[in-house]
């Protein structure tokens, strides 16, 4: 409890940091970089992904199928091919990334050896950077262990190309044990499990090599993996202006080290706006699941969502998560893409019932919102819609998606800096003071 003096001085500092939103208009300021219409202020110019959603005819914003590309190369064309040729996808997209070109069979081959070499973690740095300080939320822990390979780089601060390729390797070839030890750390001291922890093959995929590190028995299907793997695909870019590659690129502006850029991003994706959604879908159709009796009864998934809606049910944020995005309106190209794998993986595994009621949710959502906001605008599923269900089909613990997603999109950080650095002129942009000049007060006479 807040003591009375202190209640006093709280309310005060509330009106200090309170802004009258009439005056984001007054004077043009696009809030959260967003004009109008809710397309992004054009800041800067990339090659690395493109993101598409809808187009600009006569001034108005028309919605379209989204579309997602790396390095120019459609991702439904990656996957396509990683399917057709039964291999997995997320080296080559890493290398696509980095490098801007599709490598040859020979090139991804030293690729994936040498992102095998690079996955064991330096001598103590277990033991002194993550099991001395385990951590509840593991993306905290990965941002601080991050920071701590800083102290393992005899050139940390060099801002040549080839020295922060080098470090990028490093970072991502090392992030998914780091993921996979903090996760077994934080088990062990806060949920009371026996500690496990088994070293990274360097023959395995990033994907095989995570499963085989979560598992206490090793043991994980083919078909799993190569879920994994396109979930790691599907989540290593998404552009220049999500927010964690414009913090990844802001701080990079600056002349700071990678391992700063990357530890900033890593937390930006954590909040529940960003990367952090994926759990918010999971918790909301835990609650969904428990508050409908027929999951096949579309008037009493409406009436539910209704309740949603209008904030008075779920976490009263009035929010379905998973639907709507601020750049796709007809479709998500990668929850198109994840949806359709869920549910080969729904049939596998039993958990049909339950796809089909994430289904209804999709379908159902776009027309609850019009009846009860009269918002009359495209709104699809994004890909958090279907990430949780696939995560916990596929026995990975709620508390490993959010990393999951920072192990994928590190590659495209990586490439968003060394784009930033190559093209370097620092981001700063404006804000207006809007406070009124207050005159000093002596001691004696303030109340």
């Amino acid at each position: 409890m807040y003591s009375e003096n202190l209640k006093k001085i709280l309310d005060k500092a509330k009106k200090a940091y309170s802004v009258d939103y009439e005056k984001y208009s007054l004077y043009n300021v696009k809030r959260g970089l967003r004009n109008e219409d809710g397309t992004g202020v054009l800041a800067g110019l990339t090659s690395i992904g493109e993101v598409r959603g809808y187009i600009i005819d006569d001034g108005e914003r028309v919605p379209v199928e989204g579309h997602l590309s790396y390095r120019g190369v459609d991702i439904y064309k990656i996957v396509e091919a990683c399917s057709k040729e039964k291999r997995f996808g997320y080296e080559e997209v890493a290398f696509l990334l980095l490098f801007g070109f599709l490598p040859t069979a020979e090139m991804l081959e030293h690729f994936k050896e040498v992102l095998g070499h690079l996955r064991n973690l330096p001598g103590s740095f277990t033991e002194d950077m993550i099991m001395k300080a385990p951590s509840k939320n593991i993306m905290n822990k990965l941002a601080s262990a991050v920071l701590s390979m800083y102290s393992y780089d005899e050139n940390a601060d060099s801002t040549e190309i080839g020295n922060l390729i080098r470090q990028s390797l490093e970072i991502i070839g090392k992030l998914p044990t780091i993921m996979c030890y903090a996760y077994q750390t934080k088990r062990h001291y806060y949920d009371h499990a026996s500690f496990i922890l088994h070293s990274p093959r360097e023959d395995y995929s990033t994907a095989e090599n995570i499963l085989h590190m979560i598992r206490p028995d090793n043991k994980f299907s083919r078909f799993e993996a190569e879920v994994l793997d396109l979930m790691l695909m599907l989540h290593a870019e998404h552009g220049g202006g999500n927010n964690s590659a414009f913090v990844c690129r802001a701080t990079s502006s600056t002349g700071t080290d990678t391992y700063s850029s990357i530890a900033a991003a890593i937390g930006s994706l954590k909040g529940p706006k960003h990367g952090g959604a994926n759990a918010k879908v999971t918790s909301m159709m835990n609650n969904i699941e428990c508050n409908i009796s027929d999951w096949s009864d579309d008037d009493e998934i409406k009436a539910y969502l209704k309740k949603i809606i209008q904030g008075e049910a779920n976490d009263g944020s009035g929010l379905v998560y998973g639907m709507g995005h601020a750049i796709y309106t007809v479709s998500d190209p990668r929850a198109v893409i994840l949806k359709a794998k869920a549910e080969s993986l729904a049939a596998a595994k039993g958990y049909l019932k339950e796809f089909n009621l994430y289904k209804a949710i999709e379908r159902l959502t776009p027309e609850v919102f019009r009846e009860v906001k009269g918002i009359n605008k495209a709104m699809c599923a994004n890909v958090d819609m279907y990430s949780g269900l696939v995560y916990k089909m596929l026995d990975i613990p709620q508390d490993l998606f959010t990393p999951l997603f920072a192990v994928a999109r590190t590659a495209g950080w990586c490439a968003h800096r060394i784009e930033e650095i190559s093209n370097n002129k620092i981001i700063r942009p404006a804000y207006k003071n809007i406070s009124h000049n207050v005159e000093y007060i002596p001691m004696s006479e303030r109340k």
